[in-house]
């Protein structure tokens, strides 16, 4: 039986302000407007990476076919 690795790295709000290239200050607004994939655990919000991998990848496909109609 062959293992599946799990991706589970999580992100804080400075990691992810990080690897999008963003203001920590954003990454706080759009997850509270639940416009980015986010868990908040008591007062502190975490980000699956692999699911704003995969959220990128879906806006960015969003803006190519909003310019493309």
């Amino acid at each position: 039986m062959s293992k599946k690795k799990l991706n589970l790295e999580i992100l804080t709000v400075k990691q992810l302000a990080e690897y999008l290239q963003l203001d920590e200050h954003t990454i706080y607004r759009l997850a509270r407007k639940g416009e980015i994939p986010a868990l908040k655990i008591s007062a502190e919000w975490r980000f699956k990476k692999d699911l704003i991998d995969k959220w990128i990848e879906e806006e960015s496909l969003k803006t190519f076919l909003n310019k493309k109609i």
